[in-house]
Protein backbone atom coordinates (compact mmCIF):
# COMPACT_ATOMS: atom_id res chain seq x y z
CA UNK A 1 0.00 0.00 0.00
CA UNK A 2 1.24 3.49 -0.89
CA UNK A 3 2.41 5.72 1.97
CA UNK A 4 -0.30 8.42 2.21
CA UNK A 5 2.38 11.05 2.90
CA UNK A 6 3.81 10.30 -0.53
CA UNK A 7 0.65 11.06 -2.50
CA UNK A 8 -0.72 14.47 -3.43
CA UNK A 9 -4.41 14.48 -4.34
CA UNK A 10 -6.53 17.28 -5.76
CA UNK A 11 -10.02 17.97 -4.55
CA UNK A 12 -12.67 16.05 -6.47
CA UNK A 13 -14.94 18.13 -8.67
CA UNK A 14 -18.30 17.17 -10.10
CA UNK A 15 -18.47 18.34 -13.69
CA UNK A 16 -21.81 18.96 -15.37
CA UNK A 17 -20.60 17.53 -18.67
CA UNK A 18 -20.26 14.03 -20.14
CA UNK A 19 -17.05 12.11 -19.46
CA UNK A 20 -16.38 12.10 -23.22
CA UNK A 21 -16.26 15.91 -23.27
CA UNK A 22 -14.01 16.09 -20.19
CA UNK A 23 -11.71 13.54 -21.85
CA UNK A 24 -11.63 15.67 -24.99
CA UNK A 25 -10.56 18.72 -22.95
CA UNK A 26 -7.86 16.71 -21.11
CA UNK A 27 -6.40 15.29 -24.29
CA UNK A 28 -6.55 18.50 -26.35
CA UNK A 29 -3.04 19.44 -25.26
CA UNK A 30 -2.74 22.38 -27.65
CA UNK A 31 -5.59 24.13 -25.80
CA UNK A 32 -4.02 23.91 -22.33
CA UNK A 33 -2.77 27.53 -22.44
CA UNK A 34 -6.40 28.65 -22.79
CA UNK A 35 -7.64 27.11 -19.54
CA UNK A 36 -4.99 25.31 -17.47
CA UNK A 37 -3.41 27.55 -14.80
CA UNK A 38 -0.81 25.01 -13.61
CA UNK A 39 0.23 22.94 -16.60
CA UNK A 40 0.17 25.88 -18.96
CA UNK A 41 1.58 23.97 -21.92
CA UNK A 42 1.95 20.29 -22.77
CA UNK A 43 3.61 18.68 -25.77
CA UNK A 44 3.10 14.98 -26.54
CA UNK A 45 1.62 12.72 -29.18
CA UNK A 46 -0.12 10.78 -26.38
CA UNK A 47 1.13 7.35 -27.36
CA UNK A 48 2.18 4.92 -24.64
CA UNK A 49 5.79 5.46 -23.62
CA UNK A 50 6.03 8.78 -25.49
CA UNK A 51 7.53 11.87 -23.86
CA UNK A 52 5.13 14.30 -22.22
CA UNK A 53 6.77 17.72 -21.92
CA UNK A 54 5.07 19.72 -19.19
CA UNK A 55 5.55 23.46 -18.82
CA UNK A 56 4.75 24.62 -15.30
CA UNK A 57 5.11 27.95 -13.53
CA UNK A 58 8.18 27.93 -11.29
CA UNK A 59 7.19 27.56 -7.64
CA UNK A 60 9.29 30.37 -6.20
CA UNK A 61 7.82 33.90 -6.01
CA UNK A 62 11.09 35.40 -7.32
CA UNK A 63 10.58 33.48 -10.54
CA UNK A 64 6.92 34.41 -11.09
CA UNK A 65 6.02 34.24 -14.74
CA UNK A 66 8.88 31.90 -15.61
CA UNK A 67 8.14 28.38 -16.77
CA UNK A 68 10.03 25.18 -16.09
CA UNK A 69 10.06 22.17 -18.37
CA UNK A 70 9.50 18.75 -16.87
CA UNK A 71 9.72 15.71 -19.12
CA UNK A 72 7.61 12.73 -18.19
CA UNK A 73 6.45 9.68 -20.14
CA UNK A 74 2.94 8.47 -20.90
CA UNK A 75 2.19 5.43 -18.72
CA UNK A 76 -1.52 4.77 -19.25
CA UNK A 77 -4.28 6.03 -21.49
CA UNK A 78 -7.79 4.69 -20.88
CA UNK A 79 -10.18 6.92 -22.86
CA UNK A 80 -12.77 8.71 -20.73
CA UNK A 81 -11.34 7.13 -17.55
CA UNK A 82 -7.65 7.69 -16.83
CA UNK A 83 -4.62 9.51 -18.19
CA UNK A 84 -1.26 8.87 -16.51
CA UNK A 85 2.33 9.95 -16.96
CA UNK A 86 5.41 9.71 -14.81
CA UNK A 87 9.12 10.17 -14.47
CA UNK A 88 12.20 8.98 -12.64
CA UNK A 89 14.91 11.32 -11.42
CA UNK A 90 18.17 9.51 -11.97
CA UNK A 91 17.60 5.99 -10.75
CA UNK A 92 14.10 4.95 -9.70
CA UNK A 93 15.29 4.41 -6.14
CA UNK A 94 16.18 8.12 -5.94
CA UNK A 95 12.81 9.52 -7.03
CA UNK A 96 9.96 8.20 -9.09
CA UNK A 97 6.67 10.00 -9.63
CA UNK A 98 3.44 9.10 -11.36
CA UNK A 99 0.53 11.42 -12.03
CA UNK A 100 -2.87 9.88 -12.57
CA UNK A 101 -5.88 11.88 -13.75
CA UNK A 102 -9.23 10.19 -13.19
CA UNK A 103 -12.66 10.70 -14.72
CA UNK A 104 -15.51 8.83 -13.04
CA UNK A 105 -18.89 8.68 -14.77
CA UNK A 106 -21.87 9.66 -12.62
CA UNK A 107 -24.41 9.53 -15.44
CA UNK A 108 -24.57 10.46 -19.12
CA UNK A 109 -24.27 14.19 -18.42
CA UNK A 110 -22.06 14.30 -15.31
CA UNK A 111 -18.75 12.98 -14.08
CA UNK A 112 -16.16 13.49 -11.36
CA UNK A 113 -12.52 14.44 -11.86
CA UNK A 114 -9.49 14.33 -9.58
CA UNK A 115 -5.77 13.87 -9.97
CA UNK A 116 -3.02 12.33 -7.85
CA UNK A 117 0.75 12.40 -7.90
CA UNK A 118 2.46 9.45 -6.18
CA UNK A 119 6.11 9.67 -5.17
CA UNK A 120 8.57 6.89 -4.30
CA UNK A 121 12.26 6.86 -3.56
CA UNK A 122 14.83 8.40 -1.25
CA UNK A 123 13.98 12.00 -2.18
CA UNK A 124 10.24 11.62 -1.53
CA UNK A 125 10.32 13.35 1.85
CA UNK A 126 12.25 16.31 0.49
CA UNK A 127 9.90 16.68 -2.50
CA UNK A 128 6.82 16.49 -0.30
CA UNK A 129 8.21 19.05 2.14
CA UNK A 130 9.48 21.50 -0.47
CA UNK A 131 6.86 21.14 -3.22
CA UNK A 132 3.92 19.14 -1.87
CA UNK A 133 1.71 22.14 -1.15
CA UNK A 134 2.63 23.81 -4.45
CA UNK A 135 1.67 20.63 -6.33
CA UNK A 136 -1.56 20.29 -4.36
CA UNK A 137 -2.54 23.91 -5.00
CA UNK A 138 -1.76 23.44 -8.71
CA UNK A 139 -3.83 20.26 -8.93
CA UNK A 140 -6.77 21.93 -7.19
CA UNK A 141 -6.51 24.81 -9.68
CA UNK A 142 -6.54 22.35 -12.59
CA UNK A 143 -9.60 20.51 -11.26
CA UNK A 144 -11.53 23.77 -10.87
CA UNK A 145 -10.42 25.08 -14.27
CA UNK A 146 -11.27 21.80 -16.00
CA UNK A 147 -14.77 21.99 -14.54
CA UNK A 148 -15.23 25.55 -15.84
CA UNK A 149 -13.81 24.70 -19.27
CA UNK A 150 -15.86 21.53 -19.82
CA UNK A 151 -19.09 23.08 -18.57
CA UNK A 152 -18.57 26.09 -20.85
CA UNK A 153 -18.30 23.72 -23.83
CA UNK A 154 -21.57 21.90 -23.12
Amino acid sequence: MQNPKAVVTSHTVTIEAPASLVWQVLTDLSSYPEWNPFTVKVESDLTLGAPVDLYLPKPKPKQAGELMLQREYLKLIEPEQQLSWGMAMGHRWLLEARRDQYIEVIDEQRCRYYTTDSFKGLMTGLVMKSQGQWINDGFDAIASALKVRAEALT
